[in-house]
């Protein structure tokens, strides 16, 4: 009897009598076949090379696509904003000038961080400019701790914190870190992006958590942040706007910078000479207008309806107030321009107007 071996593509013979086998066969048969190798020529195919078998051709490992991600849109893209490409450049100007002090301190800062932070959501494979978040959370200060317990340049809460695998203990807290925090920041991007699918939604989400959003999206059956704004927080729609704003600013500071300010010399084409400042409001403006301190947001559309107030005057008057209302402005404080004539009827109804704007905001917080 003779077995059958493999090699490679040559096929070869044994007589089962070479492994000690016994056979009826005379002796000197069976010593002939003990001693015999029978090797069989392998195939050949069309072009003359071996033919191995099918059994031993091994199938390719199959490599699973790689997470390709939207880019994050900046107030230039039209395409991605549409009908909102006004608003936005406009809030992108109006940010610039009330926040001009604070984006040149970072900006001053950024020279540090913002490598390290590329390099690591460049290794998540996430859009660079995410980096920005971490601007308006923080203003890149990775000591800063919010009224709410958020600690670090990416002001994350504990338990995030921990979920995304960082220490957070009195001995201990990683958030703290840099490098550690922008890791932990960038994979609790990751699964926000992977359950949003839009980085508008997840900056959003990373504000209020992601609660709010699907709550809004099955309200308006949009994934659309425009379409489902007015049923976030205030502070989420702000938090959006801001990134939007801190976001296009960076990445176009020549533009942005204001003239004469300590960085200005660092930036290609901007002027060393200041511009004088133009007016805001008309001498006959003035002699009309009254200014009452807030120390809380109110509703601008409620103190038009209950004061009987001029909308585009008080517009035109205070043009920075949404941001006051987004919480996104750059002081506790907001100096507010109503028409004298009706500052009593203000002061008489302040309480009130406190108490409700406090409902309507909260009404928006699903």
């Amino acid at each position: 009897m003779l077995k059958t071996f493999v090699f490679g593509s040559v096929f070869v013979l044994f007589s089962t009598a070479s492994f000690g086998q016994s056979s009826s066969a005379p002796a000197s048969k069976r010593a002939a076949k003990a001693d015999t190798i029978v090797v069989r020529k392998p195939a050949l195919n069309s072009k003359g090379t071996i033919a191995l078998p099918i059994a031993i051709a091994m199938p390719k490992a199959v490599q699973p696509k790689a997470k390709v991600y939207k880019p994050v849109p900046l107030a230039h893209e039209k395409e991605y904003y549409g009908s909102m490409s006004g608003f936005v450049n406009e809030f992108v100007t109006k940010y610039s000038r009330t926040h001009n002090q604070t984006i040149n301190v970072v900006h001053g800062r950024s020279n540090t961080q913002f490598p390290l932070m590329e390099n690591v959501l460049q290794k998540h494979e996430i859009p660079k400019e995410l980096k920005y978040l971490a601007v308006i959370e923080s203003a890149l200060n990775n000591k800063a701790v919010s009224h709410a317990g958020a600690v670090g340049p990416w002001q994350l809460m504990a338990p995030t914190a921990r979920l995304m695998g960082l220490k957070v203990g009195k001995g201990r807290d990683d958030r703290t870190d840099w490098y550690k925090s922008t890791n932990a920041a960038a994979k609790y991007l990751v699964t926000l992006y992977e359950d949003l699918n839009d980085w508008l939604l997840v900056v959003a989400a990373y504000n209020s958590g992601p609660t709010p959003i699907k709550r809004a999206i099955e309200k308006t059956g949009s994934s659309n942040f425009w379409d489902i704004k007015k049923y976030l927080p205030k502070e989420t729609q702000g938090h959006v706007l801001a990134f939007i704003a801190t976001a296009t600013i960076f990445e176009n500071m020549s533009k942005f910078i204001k003239p004469g300010d300590a960085t200005a010399c660092d930036i290609p084409g901007a002027q060393n000479k200041v511009a004088p400042p133009q007016p805001r409001f008309t001498p006959e403006e003035l002699k009309m207008m009254a200014i009452v301190k807030l120390t809380e947001p109110m509703s601008m559309d409620l103190l038009i309806h209950e004061l009987g107030l001029d909308k585009k005057l008080m517009e035109k008057w205070n043009e920075d107030y949404d941001m006051y209302e987004y919480n996104i402005y750059p002081e506790e404080t907001y100096s507010l321009r109503l028409p004298k004539d009706k500052l009593e009827s203000f002061l008489n109804q302040k309480e009130y107007l406190q108490r409700k704007s406090k409902q309507v905001f909260s009404a928006q917080n699903m």
